[in-house]
């Protein structure tokens, strides 16, 4: 099913590191997911993995401390994509609904919840440890406690009902560093997209699968420099930006892609880089026609 797959063996001086990897990443499977089948589609290793790091996801120093500097740049990314439709400049334009799938302890929940233009966020994930933390977070401010402002689940995509009004759905649907954590993302996608009403987002964020990318997230980020927990990513699940593309063009009743690639400067932060979205990380957005 995946096209030709190569095997690389790379030599460090401390360990030898073998891949399997394919030039593409496919989107479909034949193994759907059935009526009373896996709760989700994220392996039990990942939900071991972040819930080991769930102490310490609001330590701004700690282990999740690039996505908290990443933080400020999803903002940025859902408000251009906002305003390829000029929805900015709607007068009568009603406050927006999220629905954010992943949100581990919070980061980018809370700030969505807090901000006047929003309505409501759910912000749903599968791993209980660190849904705890993300709870007890939002305790520490009166103003997310507000009836109906920030709402956590302990569930999976796949177990949240679909609204029976497509109106109903939510303005935008985020998964942040989601993705790539997920061993098959067309199904999982496609529990996804029903959620978010005509005219309304779905905004991710991921990485392209390159050699420069696994020189800079794997070895330079985790092995290296140890900014990331080692083990947080398989680079044979990283999506490459035309692979996304291609998976959207299919999509019926979507258009308008929107995506910015964006680079981690030590010392300095996230900065949009222009074209490294080929290679690295990006953010990539498309919308419901409606």
């Amino acid at each position: 099913m995946l096209s030709r797959a190569l095997r690389v063996a790379v030599f460090l001086p401390s360990r030898r590191i073998v891949t399997s990897y394919s030039t593409c990443r496919c989107f479909t499977t034949t193994a759907r997911i059935p009526s009373g089948g896996p709760a989700s589609t994220v392996s039990e290793t990942e939900m071991s993995h972040f819930s080991s790091l769930a102490s310490s996801w609001w330590d701004p120093h700690g282990p999740s401390r690039i996505l908290h500097l990443m933080n400020p740049l999803r903002h940025t990314f859902i408000q251009r994509c906002k305003a390829t439709t000029n929805e900015q400049q709607q007068p009568t334009q009603s406050k927006l609904k999220y629905l954010d799938i992943g949100c581990g302890g919070g980061i980018f929940a809370e700030s969505a919840a807090r901000l006047p233009t929003t309505e409501s966020v759910v912000a749903i994930d599968p791993t209980s440890q660190v849904l705890a933390v993300a709870r007890q977070h939002q305790r520490t401010d009166p103003t997310l406690m507000e009836p109906g402002r920030l709402t956590y689940l302990n569930t999976a995509i796949e177990n949240l009902p679909v609204p029976t009004d497509a109106r109903a759905g939510v303005d935008v649907l985020s998964l942040f560093e989601v993705i790539e954590h997920i061993e098959q993302p067309g199904p999982f996608l496609e529990h996804c997209l029903p959620h978010v009403k005509p005219g309304g987002w779905l905004i991710m964020s991921t990485m392209s699968r390159t050699w420069t990318s696994w020189a800079t997230t794997i070895f330079a980020a985790e092995d290296l420099m140890g900014v990331v927990p080692k083990g947080t990513h398989n680079w044979n699940q990283y999506i490459n930006v035309d692979e996304m593309k291609a998976w959207a063009a299919k999509q019926k009743g979507w258009s308008q892609p929107v995506t910015m690639g964006v680079v981690y400067v030590p010392g300095v932060g996230w900065k949009e880089v222009n074209g490294s979205a080929s290679w690295g990380n990006y953010f990539f957005g498309i919308r419901r026609d409606g």
